[in-house]
């Protein structure tokens, strides 16, 4: 090997190098944050449903599913944060455990949150259908699946995940395959469970919603414009991560190696943004809420999650009513 060629070899491991620790460091800044800020926030959420918010509309017992599954996966960030600013030194069953406990709660995530449009679409554009389903019995039925589909989703990552080196420093950070068709099942599950199928419901049952709201003539509905929010940042944060999991699926498809694919610093800040959706909805809802004058006995937060309750009973009754009225002219 010559001079120059050296030369550039060095170089380039230097610009790695580098790149890798910036986005360590990005990252656990990212995770620090999220932690503080999610942690005591969904906190609050679930602490608000259950002591103050009495009558809980579907809406609201999602929400509540929703920050308990964000909580899950907030706790166990004091240990990523060190793991990536030291080493990962809880053993290898514990990196299965955890990262399987973080794969469960973006499925069980994205599962509550397609659910929750799902119900405000039949609520808004078929009332008389909600009626039926308005039982607690169904919601927890519902429940149970949402919650059964997630634990069974996540399994794959027991067989996978692994604890390896990166310069120097053992990290729980790894995925290592049986086979080609191993991994292209599992690719394939997670882009399919995890992403395209939910955004395809989410995108119909919004698109149905529009329109029926344009027909309604209703401006005040606060628990669609709630959801929606966090829609949509949930698909922003979970996006860099999907992303990578089709590019590593057309490369696994090509016959190409999967190593190098992404910058590793690209990968440290995609899982952080990740994390941030799990941090992100209490301050939606306190945005929402900032909306609300709280008294002494009722908080901001405790009168939206009452008025989210309490719309889908008016909704259902002012829709019915609109239809009566096209049925008898």
């Amino acid at each position: 090997m010559n001079l120059s060629t050296s030369a550039n070899v060095t170089e380039e491991s230097v610009d790695h190098d580098v790149s890798t620790t910036v986005g360590r460091s990005v990252t656990c800044v990212i995770l620090g944050l999220s932690f503080l800020v999610g942690a005591p926030g969904n906190l609050l959420v679930i602490w608000t449903i259950l002591r103050h918010v009495k009558q809980r509309s579907h809406t609201v017992v999602l929400i509540l599913h929703l920050a308990v599954a964000d909580l899950l996966v907030l706790i166990t960030l004091p240990l990523w944060i060190y793991s990536l600013a030291r080493s990962w030194v809880f053993g290898e069953a514990s990196c299965k455990a955890m990262v399987y406990v973080i794969n469960v709660c973006m499925y069980s995530s994205v599962f509550l949150v397609t659910l929750m449009s799902v119900e405000r679409f039949v609520a808004i554009c078929y009332p008389f259908v909600m009626l039926r389903w308005r039982t607690k019995p169904i919601m927890d039925r519902a429940l149970v699946v949402v919650w059964l589909l997630a634990f069974l989703l996540g399994i794959p990552v027991i067989m996978t995940q692994y604890v390896d080196a990166i310069e120097g420093t053992e990290q729980c950070l790894f995925k290592e395959y049986s086979s080609m068709a191993q991994e292209l099942t599992f690719l394939c599950l997670e882009i399919m469970f995890g992403f395209i199928a939910p955004l395809t419901i989410l995108a119909v049952c919004y698109c149905m919603v529009g329109v029926q709201l344009r027909r309604m003539q209703n401006n005040k509905q606060k628990s669609i414009v709630l959801i929606s929010s966090v829609v949509v940042a949930f698909i922003l944060c979970w996006l860099p991560h999907h992303i990578i999991n089709i590019i590593n699926l057309a490369r696994t498809l090509a016959g190409s190696s999967n190593d190098d694919v992404t910058p590793q610093s690209g990968i440290f800040i995609s899982g952080a943004l990740a994390f941030i959706s799990s941090s992100v909805n209490p301050a939606l809802y306190a945005f929402a809420a900032s909306r609300f004058q709280g008294g002494l006995r009722e908080s901001p937060l405790v009168k939206l999650f009452q008025e989210v309750a309490s719309q889908t009973n008016r909704l259902r009754g002012t829709d019915s009513k609109v239809q009566m009225s096209d049925i008898t002219q």
